[in-house]
């Protein structure tokens, strides 16, 4: 999903082709995350079994426009929803529709608006009734794998230092990193150099620099990391069909780390927050 930067936004490339925004820029990027993780806090009630996928999706279209914001992924390719949606092994791209939710789904909704001509993108995890053993342990693991990369974030440290971080966090809880899809960078794009892997090598890539920013979103498998994307041309799926989970931030560099731009206003980033 690579889109070409857009030329039009002044700031200096490097010479990977990474922009580097200027420290007014923060700002945009912090009101289109907030929307982000405001409607990913909301949604949460409309999580349970019984419910559809189309219905969840349907409110988020409505808390978007309710909110004066645009959806990113409304018309982009062709797709016409404004989430992404993946219920148990679908490990990201998942098209709402009437699937109905189980006792015990596990399930990733990622949401990118556009607010002011910034992309606020984000994802995480929900469960629908109660949350199985292993289903929590791979949420956890998954969860604590993307706040071991964003450790990792600052100025003079490599993205392959990002990747390796995650990466050695979830093979040593004997899980699976999924290679087929990235991170990437945003702002006033959605889709930008660099591509930031959830694997790697410490010391190897682009240097990170202050006032990049982009995503981190690693996928996680219980079992074997390789995938396949069904016939709609969207849908991933593990192939040995075993869970899968996801989470999403947007992050910019400081002179010192990172600012995360996604943040759950209301503590609701974990599926547990309220158990």
């Amino acid at each position: 999903m690579e889109l070409p930067v857009d030329d039009r936004h002044q700031g200096r490339l490097t010479k990977d082709g990474i922009r580097i925004h200027d420290p007014s820029d923060f700002a945009g990027m912090r009101t289109a995350g907030d929307l982000a993780a405001r409607i990913l806090d909301a949604i949460a009630v409309e999580v349970f079994p019984g419910q559809t996928t189309a219905a969840i999706d349907d409110v988020i279209t409505r808390m978007v426009e309710e909110a004066g914001a645009t959806s990113a992924t409304i018309g982009y390719k062709g797709y016409q929803h404004a989430s992404c949606i993946s219920v148990n092994h679908v490990v990201c791209h998942g098209i709402p529709g009437a699937k109905v939710l189980k006792d015990g789904d596990i399930l990733n909704i990622d949401v990118t608006v556009i607010v002011d001509g910034w992309f606020g993108d984000s994802s995480r995890m929900y469960v629908a009734g109660k949350l199985s053993r292993k289903a929590e342990r791979l949420i956890q693991i998954t969860h604590d794998a993307l706040f071991k990369g964003i450790e990792a974030v600052r100025p003079g440290n490599t993205f392959g230092d990002i990747g390796v971080a995650i990466q050695s966090y979830v093979e040593g809880n004997r899980m699976s990193v999924v290679r087929d899809f990235c991170g990437h960078g945003l702002g006033r794009v959605f889709h930008a150099p660099p591509n930031v892997l959830h694997y790697g090598r410490a010391g190897t890539g682009a240097i990170l620099e202050e006032g990049m920013f982009f995503t981190i979103e690693p996928m996680v498998n219980l079992g074997r990391p390789e995938t396949k994307v069904l016939a709609d041309d969207w849908t991933a799926v593990t192939r040995d069909k075993s869970l899968s989970a996801q989470f999403e931030h947007s992050v910019g560099v400081t002179a010192d780390g990172c600012e995360i731009f996604t943040l759950s206003p209301g503590g609701r980033f974990h599926p547990t927050w309220g158990g």
